[in-house]
């Protein structure tokens, strides 16, 4: 079977950064488990990064939410902790200046995995919005959220969340 990990912005500013929250840090020795798990199994594994640049606060988004986060070639666009470590640029990654990805669904609209675990953060947010995307370009895998690998600043928010992804098919464990 042809899996897929996909880790959404697990990067500093979400963590400890601008936009950090406590219990943001307790994912990383999940999300790392899981990329040595899917690596050492020979599945995939691809990264997203919130990707801002310092006109940040005149777009939408920041108008919406005017913290100023993940800019490009900060310390808060990097991926946090270990899971920063497991990366590297010949991984496959998507740099993205809003909530989902679409770069990352045309790219996925023509393989064939099966199976396919999203994890990161936000959950009610990046990790919502990608997970659409996904199962937007291959309707028919296996779409997976780990609730131990995702977490939201907002408690309430993220229970919804796996509400609504349940609601769409999706798998919650």
């Amino acid at each position: 079977m042809k899996k897929l990990l996909i880790v959404v912005d697990y990067q500093n500013d979400f963590v400890n950064g601008t936009l950090g929250f406590p219990g943001a840090e307790l994912l990383d020795e999940v999300i790392c488990s899981k990329i040595s798990d899917y690596k050492m199994h020979g599945h995939d594994v691809i990264y997203t990064f919130d990707t801002h640049e310092h006109n940040y606060l005149e777009t939408l988004e920041g108008k919406k939410l005017p913290l100023v986060h993940c800019v490009k070639g900060t310390n808060g666009h990097k991926l946090y902790g270990k899971v920063g470590s497991m990366f590297n640029e010949e991984d496959i990654y998507f740099e993205k200046n809003t909530f989902p990805s679409l770069d990352l669904a045309n790219y996925l609209r023509d393989k064939d995995y099966e199976e396919i675990e999203l994890c990161g953060l936000v959950s009610n947010i990046c990790v919502l919005s990608n997970v659409v995307m996904v199962k937007s370009a291959l309707p028919n895998a296996v779409i997976i959220v780990d609730k131990k690998a995702t977490a939201s600043f907002d408690k309430e928010l993220n229970d919804a969340t796996f509400k609504v992804l349940n609601g769409i098919h999706v798998e919650v464990k």
